[in-house]
């Protein structure tokens, strides 16, 4: 056969090709699209200061097990502080070729300090480093969370103190159910948020062991110090399993489904907000900064701040559900899936961050009408509980007879186009003969609100305590 012979496709690619920091098996560079799937960098540069932190630290242990020499080491250390600052000033440019935060650090270094740079990576792997790295990440956000939690704490409490007397209706399936009082409703947020404090807290000590050390996934033949680094970092303990250390993603998603319940129980006072605030309801009224106009109405007011708070609790419930399914059906040890754990985890408590931020304005500004609640409170009949009660006290009636007794009475006002306390006496003695004067006292709102004054209550008496309490325990 003749012609011009095919060309052969070469056995390696030049010198430089392949990727430099872990090219020896490699001959050629990867497909373009090869490197856009498997680079990091655009997100995981966030994780800069954790990176930088877990290799000084790393570094400062194998000096001092002399795996490296003091002089390298202490080379290291200093090129390490430089491109931190460098990170700082703005002046780093992050290299998508060189795939993570954690070759983008090497690279910069060994071009600071030269080849004696590659010793920093002795005894460990990207594996156990950017587990330790995420844990550190997720550690400082759940501690800001903590800290956001109790500032909305902080707000709802105030408030609650400013209104431990303001009668309003209390609802179940946003029927009105019985008088409550503000602060009691504002109060009983103060007590979600602290379950979701006490979460992240407990999240935290179960996630303060440290990887690193693990190396890939079977620790390492040098002789580390690995209880060293885990105090350099903060953290409580070195992981018991290398395996279990590089593969764990518990941590987050344990922290998702804490920033999950939190960003439920934002939805839920928003939309109490958003309904509050409607016409219909004239509770409150939303200040300008939190509230936005309509680019055709001009009479509008619209609450977008609790709606996106509301909104977003969809967003962060996601970010759980992705990284769940993600995790699933990886057996041990580390597997490139994994790289899919922290955009969602960096969403969700930016997301969370910004509605606990945004919650505590709202709470903050936000203006009460205390007369539209109490009118509100004296509508639906809502101290027909009082009646009942009534009886079961004055006419020692079991309750389940003063439960017909009082709703036959409210199937009378309803006809009659009153309210309870309108139906005169002898309406309600046509019911019940016994029933005297002194029941009508008891159905006005305010009576029916400080009549409730069991531990936890809705009395103006015990929500005040309620307040001392919350501030002893949260603030």
């Amino acid at each position: 056969m003749t012609g011009k012979p095919k060309a052969k496709r070469p056995d390696s690619a030049p010198n430089g090709a392949a990727n430099p920091m872990w090219g020896g098996r490699f001959g050629a560079a990867p497909a373009d699209l090869m490197a856009e799937i498997n680079a990091s960098i655009g997100f995981d540069k966030r994780l800069y200061r954790e990176d930088i932190a877990g290799s000084k630290a790393h570094c400062a242990m194998l000096m001092r097990q002399k795996v490296i020499p003091a002089a390298d080491g202490a080379a290291i250390q200093q090129g390490l502080d430089r491109v931190l600052a460098e990170i700082e000033r703005g002046e780093f440019v992050f290299d998508v070729k060189l795939e993570d935060i954690h070759m983008n650090v090497e690279a910069r270094l060994q071009a600071l300090i030269g080849p004696v740079a590659g010793r920093l990576h002795t005894a460990r792997s990207r594996n156990d480093q950017v587990a330790t790295d995420f844990r550190m990440w997720v550690r400082g956000a759940l501690e800001r969370t903590d800290a956001e939690l109790r500032a909305l704490q902080a707000a709802l409490i105030e408030r609650a103190e400013q209104h431990v007397a303001t009668v309003m209706p209390g609802f179940t399936h946003l029927q009105v159910a019985q008088p409550v009082t503000l602060g009691h409703h504002l109060l009983a947020y103060v007590e979600m948020f602290g379950r979701d404090r006490d979460r992240a807290r407990d999240c935290r000590v179960r996630l303060n062991e440290c990887p690193l050390g693990a190396a890939a996934l079977a620790g390492t033949s040098f002789p580390i110090d690995r209880e060293m680094t885990a105090r350099e970092l903060g953290f409580d303990r070195p992981s018991a399993n290398s395996l279990d250390a590089v593969s764990d993603r518990d941590f987050a998603l344990e922290a998702l489904a804490l920033a999950s319940i939190a960003a439920i129980h934002l939805s839920r006072l928003a939309e109490e907000l958003v309904l509050w605030s409607s016409t219909a309801f004239g509770f409150v009224a939303f200040s300008d900064r939190f509230s936005t106009g309509s680019s055709m109405m001009p009479q509008k007011r619209n609450p977008d701040a609790a709606e996106l708070v509301r909104g977003k609790a969809g967003r962060i419930g996601g970010a759980f559900a992705t990284l769940s399914t993600t995790m699933k059906g990886l057996a041990l040890s580390y597997s490139k899936d994994m790289q899919e754990d922290k955009e969602p985890v960096f969403d969700a408590f930016d997301s969370l961050s910004l509605c606990l931020r945004a919650s505590a304005g709202m709470i903050h500004d936000v203006t009460v009408n205390v007369d539209a609640m109490a009118r509100a409170a004296d509508e639906g009949y809502a101290t027909a509980t009082e009646l009942a009660d009534w009886l079961v006290r004055a006419l020692e009636m079991p309750f389940r007879e003063a439960h017909q007794v009082t709703g036959r009475i409210v199937a009378l006002a309803v006809e009659r186009g009153l309210k309870l306390e309108q139906l005169d006496l002898d309406a309600m003695q046509a019911i019940e003969p016994r029933i005297t004067a002194e029941a009508r006292q008891v159905l006005a709102p305010i009576k029916a609100v400080e009549a409730r004054n069991c531990y936890g209550g809705t009395a103006p008496a015990q929500v005040a305590a309620q307040v001392r309490r919350a501030r002893e325990r949260f603030l």
